[in-house]
């Protein structure tokens, strides 16, 4: 390695300088932008999903270390990466909870369109891994019962109470946490397809927050109006330039940021830093400072768990605003979709996660305390 690195990182990747300043020469560019070109002196690149990592981004670059800020690797050719002696690292599960926190406020937010009481409903979680796992205990939480389906998980565990995924497509909602592979013994690419979809029950919530090709956007978009399905939607085929159809039919549509809170953001590029400087040898002395939260939420005592969680996760994150902002895009040209949609990842006000908010529960009500704190909510004492 040289004596001064030349590190390439993407812009969107929060505390850039502060972390990799200090081991290099920082050149922050758009992600979805970084060509082979940009990367000729450069010995070290950081990127996030927008960006393909393989033969022709890197090919006749000195690139020795690659890092994705990323949960999935599904824009990384990780046999290119190794048979260039190319050392990667990304960051698994650094925006786990913030991810399990959106499928829920997306949840609360439309029980009033679900119409039902949290225990008398089922929650199929088909994935069950950093993210899987955490949605499938809240849901428990509320008193749901939940269906885990992950094919791989169950071959290494057989005894495990897994469901085929047949069986979580039944549920009163279903939520997609798979990592996207198009090859393998359990391909997810449009796992669900239209036949899939045809088998949702009337009025079934689908949430999507891995990635949009998991499921067939073009049949999702038809089944919709056919079968009354409710539709979060966070990740799209086609990114930055969704169907633009589709987008109009979700109830709740955002721009890939369900993972974007700043504790989120920022585990991401701690783990990239500390793999970076594990590579090179040198000890890892920078930590994020991250600001503190001094917000306090007044509960009502008296609320049934489905108003209360819903109120206070609006207070929280207004999921609705970033969803009315998003969906603007359907009014542009489509020439423009792309840019905007960037614009918006580019720009989000990071959000913070419920650890950092205390709640006071007046008059005192110990479920809901019990509901809060399984949510990582800190309770205010007992008055």
């Amino acid at each position: 390695m040289p004596a001064t690195l030349q590190i390439v990182v993407d812009e969107n990747i929060p505390f850039a300088m502060e972390a990799f300043g200090g081991l290099g020469r920082v050149r922050c560019v758009p992600g979805r932008h970084i060509t082979r070109e940009m990367l000729r002196h450069a010995d070290v690149l950081i990127v996030r999903s927008a960006t393909p990592i393989n033969a022709q981004t890197l090919d006749g670059t000195p690139v020795k270390f690659v890092g994705s800020a990323t949960i999935g690797t599904d824009h990384v050719d990780r046999a290119y990466l190794e048979k260039q002696g190319i050392a990667f690292a990304n960051a698994s599960g650094c925006n786990s909870q913030a991810v399990a926190e959106y499928v829920f406020t997306a949840i609360a937010f439309l029980m009033p369109v679900l119409n039902k009481a949290f225990a008398t409903m089922t929650l199929g979680v088909i994935g069950v891994g950093n993210i899987g796992s955490r949605v499938a205990r809240l849901g428990e939480a509320l008193g749901m019962r939940v269906l885990r389906n992950d094919p791989p998980l169950q071959r290494q565990n057989p005894e495990a109470p897994f469901v085929s995924l047949e069986k979580a497509l039944q549920c009163d909602i279903v939520s997609l946490h798979v990592p996207l592979t198009k090859s393998g013994t359990d391909p997810t690419y449009h796992l669900l397809d239209w036949e899939r979809l045809q088998r949702l029950r009337p009025g079934t919530l689908l949430i999507n927050t891995s990635r949009g090709a998991v499921v067939d956007n073009a049949a999702l978009r038809e089944t919709i109006p056919q079968h009354d399905l409710k539709t979060v939607l966070d990740v799209w085929e086609g990114e930055p330039d969704p169907d633009i159809r589709l987008v109009e039919r979700a109830l709740l549509g955002t721009p890939h940021i369900a993972g974007y809170s700043l504790e989120g953001r920022s585990n991401g590029t701690h783990m990239i830093y500390q793999a970076l400087c594990e590579f090179l040898g040198k000890p890892a002395t920078w930590k994020p400072a991250l600001p503190a939260v001094h917000d306090r939420i007044r509960v009502d005592g008296n609320m049934p768990p489905e108003q209360a969680l819903a109120l206070v996760l609006r207070q929280v994150y207004d999921i609705q605003r970033d969803s009315e902002a998003f969906k603007n895009i359907v009014l542009l040209p489509r020439s423009k979709r792309g840019a905007y949609f960037d614009h918006l990842r580019k720009t989000y006000p990071l959000r913070r996660e419920f650890r950092n908010y205390t709640l006071d529960i007046h008059p005192w009500n110990d479920s809901l305390a019990h509901l809060f704190k399984a949510f990582h909510f800190k309770i205010g004492e007992q008055a």
